[in-house]
C-alpha cells in the first residue's frame, strides 16, 4: 500500500534523474491500474471517444466499464504513437503535453508525475514485442424497451387522425424540453401532475366534441340497438387508441364502463375519455404486446409522428412486417403521403433549433429590418432546402454546400441577391455571396448570435454538436466566460476579445476547438448581413445623456476582419466563409455519419450506445451507397432498428 501511494512521486523523480532502476516492473496490468486511470484523470475520454471533438483521430478511449482485457489490449494499441527509435518523440508523451499542437490544450504537465507514467508505458511499448490484437466487437449491452411519451406534436396528430380534432390542444401543455438535441427523448418525458392534468381536461373536452351532434365522425361500427354493439365499439375504436387489439380483460372492462351511461352516445362518449387517458393511449414501447402491431406503431411514429393508418394495421395483422423487406415496402409506401413530408420538417426544425431563432431578440437600433417576419421566413427557407433534398432524391449532404436557396424578397435583400417571381422561389447564390447551404442562411447565423453581435464561440459549438455530433467538454468549474467590455479608446474585434479564451490555459483546451470555426463566419453579422468590417458602436449613457454640459454623439468605429478558420479534428479544414466550409463539412465523413446519428436519435427517442454502433455503421455505408438519399436513410434506419444487423468485426489502431 505504501509503494502504491508513492509510487507517483518516485516516477517522477526517477524520470527526472534519467535512472531507470526507479521505474516499476511493467506489465499489461500496470496499464490498467497506473496508466488508464492517469488517462482517465486528464480527460482524454471527454474527447477521444466516438462522439468526442477527436473521434475522427486514431485515438479512441474504450467505453466505460470496458473490461480488464479489453483495456489491456487498447494499451498495447496505443504503440501505433510511439516512436521507437526515439521514444522521447512519441505522440502518444508528446501531444498531452502539448509539446507538439493538440487541439485539446495541455492536458499533463510536462515533469509531472502523470507525464512519468505515460513515458513508463512509452519505454514499455518502444521495447516489447507484444502487439495488440484485432478483436471481435465485444456485445454490449444493448438498451431494452424504452417507454416513450407521446410528445405534444404527435398527440395533436394521433387525436386529429382519431377523430377529427384539428384543434391542437397540445399546444397549450407545458413546454417540452430539448435533451440530445430534440424534444423527443425519453429521459425528458416524465408525466409531471400538470401535465396529467392536461391530458385529462384534454380526453373531457375530445370526447365532448367527438359525439356532438351524434357521430358525425363514424366511430361506432355497428347499429347503436345492436346489443354486442358497446363490445364492437371498444374493440374496434380500442384498437386505434390502443394501436394494437384489446385483450379480453380489457374488452370486458371498458364494456361494463360503457353500460353504466343510459344514452349509447354518453357510453360511447366516456369510454373515449377513459380511452385517452390509459397509459396505453398515452406511452407507447419498442417492445409492444404484439411484436407486429409494436412494428406498425414505431414506423407510423417515426414516419409520420401519429398512429397506423388501417392498411398499416392490415399489414401487421396479415404478418407482413415480419421481415425487412415487409417493413421496407411499408415505409416506402408511407413516405409517399403527405404526413411524412409534416414529419421531415418537424425533424430539421429541432435538429436546426428553430427555436432558438424564433425566441430571440435583436436590438432594433442595430437591426431594424429584422422581426417576427423575417424569422420566419429564415425558418421556411432552411425547411424548403431540405424538403427540396428529400423529396427529389437529392444528395443530402448538399445541406452544407448547395449554391443556391429559396428565397422571400425579405431574404433576397438580406441577401443582396434579386428576389424570386414568386415567394421562397429557388434562386443561385453568386460566388460572391460566399453563401452554401445552411451554414450561409440567415437562420444559422441569427440563432448562434447575441442581440447586438455575433458569437464565434456559439457557432462554432453549433457546428460541433448539430453537424459534427462531436460532445464539447464542459468548462472548469469557476471559469469567468466574460470578454474585456468595448470602449470607443480601445476598439477590438470579436477575434481579439476571444484571444483571451485562447490564451488561458483552463479556456484554451475547449475554445481551440470551437472558436477558430467561428471565427470563418465573421463576414456575416447577427442577423446574416454580409459585412466588410466589424462595426462598434457606441452611444452615450444615460448619465451622460442627462449631462448638458458634455454633448456625447453616438459614435461607429469600423475594424477591418480576420476570417480566417479551420475545424480542428478535420484535414485541410482551412476556411474563410460558409461557401468554403460547406464543401469541407459536405465531404467529411464525420459529418456524414452525423446525419445518419441525429435521425437514430429522433426516431429512437434516445442517444445512440456503444450497442448501436453496428446500426449507426451499417446504416451510415448504406446511406453513402445511395449517393446520400435520405429517404433511403430513413428506410435503412428504421429496418435496421426493428431487425438488429450482425455485429461486425472491429479493429483497434494498429502501426497501420
Amino acid at each position: 500500500m505504501i509503494l502504491r501511494r508513492t509510487l507517483p512521486f518516485t516516477l517522477a523523480l526517477g524520470y527526472a534523474l534519467g535512472c531507470p532502476t526507479w521505474l516499476p516492473a511493467v506489465d499489461l496490468q500496470y496499464f490498467t491500474t497506473t496508466v488508464y486511470p492517469a488517462l482517465q484523470k486528464a480527460g482524454c475520454q471527454g474527447c477521444h471517444n466516438p462522439d468526442g471533438v477527436a473521434a475522427g483521430t486514431r485515438l479512441h478511449l474504450p467505453d466505460p466499464g470496458a473490461s480488464p482485457a479489453t483495456l489491456e489490449n487498447f494499451g498495447l494499441s496505443l504503440k501505433a504513437l510511439t516512436d521507437p527509435a526515439d521514444p522521447g518523440k512519441s505522440l502518444l508523451l508528446n501531444k498531452p503535453t502539448r509539446r507538439v499542437a493538440h487541439a485539446g490544450g495541455k492536458r499533463i504537465a510536462p515533469g509531472s508525475p502523470e507525464e512519468a507514467i505515460l513515458r513508463t508505458w512509452v519505454d514499455y511499448l518502444s521495447t516489447t514485442k507484444a502487439v495488440a490484437k484485432k478483436e471481435t466487437e465485444a456485445a454490449a449491452t444493448p438498451i431494452g424497451p424504452v417507454l416513450r411519451r407521446l410528445t405534444h406534436f404527435q398527440y395533436n396528430n394521433t387525436v386529429r387522425d382519431l377523430l377529427g380534432d384539428q384543434g391542437n390542444l397540445a399546444d397549450q401543455f407545458p413546454p417540452e424540453d430539448f435533451v440530445n438535441g430534440f424534444k423527443n427523448q425519453y429521459q425528458s418525458q416524465s408525466i409531471s401532475p400538470l401535465l396529467a392534468e392536461a391530458y385529462s381536461l384534454a380526453a373531457e373536452k375530445l370526447a365532448q366534441n367527438a359525439f356532438r351532434g351524434g357521430d358525425t365522425h363514424g366511430l361506432i361500427p355497428c347499429k347503436q340497438t345492436y346489443p354486442g354493439c358497446a363490445e364492437k365499439f371498444v374493440q374496434s375504436f380500442g384498437q386505434r387508441v390502443f394501436r394494437r387489439p384489446l385483450q379480453k380483460d380489457e374488452t370486458d372492462r371498458y364494456a361494463r364502463l360503457f353500460r353504466t351511461q343510459k344514452q349509447f352516445l354518453a357510453g360511447a362518449q366516456i369510454v373515449t375519455e377513459a380511452l385517452l387517458q390509459s397509459p396505453a393511449f398515452l406511452l407507447r414501447t419498442d417492445g409492444a404486446q404484439s411484436k407486429a402491431y409494436g412494428r406498425a406503431s414505431r414506423l407510423s411514429y417515426f414516419l409520420w409522428n401519429t398512429l397506423p393508418d388501417a392498411a398499416l394495421f392490415r399489414s401487421a395483422a396479415a404478418g407482413e412486417l415480419d421481415t425487412p423487406q415487409g417493413v421496407e415496402t411499408a415505409a416506402r409506401r408511407m413516405l409517399k403521403d403527405p404526413k411524412a413530408r409534416a414529419t421531415v420538417d418537424d425533424f430539421v426544425a429541432q435538429w436546426l433549433r428553430f427555436d432558438r431563432l424564433l425566441n430571440t431578440i435583436k436590438d432594433r437600433e442595430t437591426f431594424p429590418q429584422y422581426g417576427p417576419e423575417l424569422a420566419l421566413a429564415m425558418t421556411e427557407e432552411a425547411r424548403r432546402l431540405v424538403a427540396d433534398l428529400v423529396w427529389n432524391n437529392g444528395d443530402f449532404t448538399k445541406v452544407y454546400s448547395a449554391d443556391y436557396a429559396f428565397l422571400n424578397s425579405g431574404l433576397a435583400d438580406l441577401y443582396k441577391v434579386k428576389a424570386p417571381p414568386d415567394d421562397f422561389g429557388k434562386v443561385a447564390l453568386p460566388p460572391e455571396t460566399e453563401r452554401s447551404g445552411i451554414l450561409g442562411q440567415g437562420l444559422f447565423l441569427g440563432l448562434t448570435s447575441k442581440p447586438t453581435e455575433t458569437s464565434p464561440t456559439a457557432r462554432g459549438l453549433f457546428v460541433r454538436e448539430q453537424f459534427l455530433c462531436q460532445d464539447v467538454p464542459q468548462p472548469p468549474p469557476g471559469v469567468s466566460t466574460n470578454l474585456p467590455v468595448l470602449t470607443k479608446e480601445k476598439p477590438q474585434t470579436n477575434r481579439e476579445r476571444l484571444a483571451l479564451h485562447l490564451n488561458n490555459e483552463s479556456c484554451a483546451s475547449c475554445h481551440t476547438l470551437i472558436d477558430p470555426i467561428g471565427f470563418g463566419f465573421e463576414k456575416f453579422d447577427a442577423i446574416g448581413q454580409r459585412r466588410e468590417k466589424q462595426k462598434l458602436t457606441f452611444r452615450p449613457t444615460r448619465e451622460e445623456a442627462k449631462d448638458k454640459n458634455k454633448v456625447r454623439k453616438t459614435e461607429t468605429v469600423s475594424l477591418a476582419l480576420d476570417t480566417s478558420g479551420y475545424v480542428a479534428g478535420i484535414r485541410d479544414s482551412e476556411f474563410t466563409a460558409p461557401s468554403t466550409l460547406g464543401k469541407v463539412l459536405a465531404a467529411s465523413e464525420q459529418c456524414q455519419e452525423c446525419i445518419v446519428k441525429q435521425l437514430f436519435r429522433y426516431e429512437s427517442g434516445r442517444k445512440e450506445a456503444p450497442a448501436d454502433r453496428p446500426i449507426i455503421r451499417q446504416s451510415f455505408d448504406e446511406f453513402r451507397r445511395s449517393g446520400f438519399r435520405f429517404q433511403d436513410l430513413m428506410v435503412s434506419l428504421i429496418k435496421l432498428n426493428l431487425f438488429q444487423p450482425v455485429r461486425t468485426e472491429s479493429h483497434v489502431v494498429s502501426d497501420n
